[in-house]
């Protein structure tokens, strides 16, 4: 079976790290609930996106307006711009006065897919109260009031690479070697991936990271990460790797020391090296696959 898909859980440390519309003067984070009424605060994909594409430095993709919605220029392509590339588009064109061109949309659907980054311990109701009285004392001025949720914690998210779409759009055919290096290049900004968010840098970087590249596109770890009391619970996570010979032959895992309490364990049951080691070999599996390609 051809390994044409590539997937990636990963859990990183953070907090507060993306906050909705809020109430009067309180900034509210984006929170999901579940069964248990807890709630789980979350980094949405749209959020994750923006870090990514930002900090590949892919963010220059033509776009205007003309079709009365922003969306990407009908003359951007793949060939030039990786960013719609590895996520897609929607190029919308209106049919022009005196022309005879019809209007239309052209769509290409994300190669590469993202979840949200939810949280893996519950929210607690903590807020931060903040005030401006160091400027408002300049002048004598009236002291603003405010308040901020505030979370800090284990957040997991995943990734889905179709290593067969990346680079091929109609007639269009990017190098191998190109399509190679942009999904390495996705990699290693995730590897490092950060966020500023309210005057703060959050380290999004993984220190637990656990996929490969596989037969089947499915994203196998996903929601299937659990933590409790500082413990990854490793036997959720090996019964996956029984389920077939191709999950259990292609997967790579990396945790950083001293994170979590049962490091020792996921070293163990997971083969897990280190962190940089996963992603050193997520990108010689790329290259493999690109390499066979040929």
């Amino acid at each position: 079976m051809d390994r044409h898909g590539l997937t990636v859980t990963m859990i990183f440390l953070a907090e507060s790290a993306n906050y909705g519309e809020g109430v009067g003067n309180i900034s509210t984070l984006k929170k999901m609930s579940r069964g248990n009424y807890e709630q789980y605060t979350y980094i949405s994909r749209q959020a994750m996106r923006y870090n990514i594409i930002q900090q590949l430095g892919w963010d220059d993709t033509p776009v205007d307006g003309k079709s009365g919605v922003v969306q990407f220029a009908p003359s951007a392509t793949i060939q030039e711009y990786p960013e719609i590339d590895l996520f897609g588009y929607m190029k919308t064109s209106s049919r022009e006065e005196g022309k005879n061109e019809k209007g239309g949309a052209l769509t290409r659907s994300a190669v590469v897919r993202l979840s949200n980054a939810i949280a893996l311990e519950p929210y607690q109701s903590d807020l931060e109260f903040l005030t401006n009285m160091g400027l408002a004392r300049r002048q004598d001025l009236e002291n603003g009031i405010a308040q901020s949720e505030i979370h800090r914690s284990f957040y997991t998210y995943t990734i889905t690479v179709d290593l067969d779409r990346i680079g091929i759009d109609g007639e269009i055919s990017v190098s191998k070697a190109d399509r190679a290096e942009r999904v390495k290049a996705l990699l290693d900004t995730i590897q490092f991936l950060y966020r500023d968010i309210k005057g703060r840098r959050e380290n999004l970087a993984p220190v637990f990271v656990i996929g490969g590249r596989y037969g089947r596109k499915n994203p196998f770890f996903e929601n299937r990460i659990v933590l409790h009391k500082g413990r990854i619970q490793v036997n959720t996570l090996t019964e996956i790797l029984m389920g077939s010979d191709d999950i259990k032959e292609h997967t790579i895992a990396g945790v950083t020391s001293g994170i979590f309490e049962n490091d020792s364990e996921v070293k163990k049951e997971l083969g897990a090296g280190t962190v940089a080691e996963a992603f050193k070999q997520l990108k010689k599996e790329v290259d493999e696959y690109y390499g066979e390609s040929d």
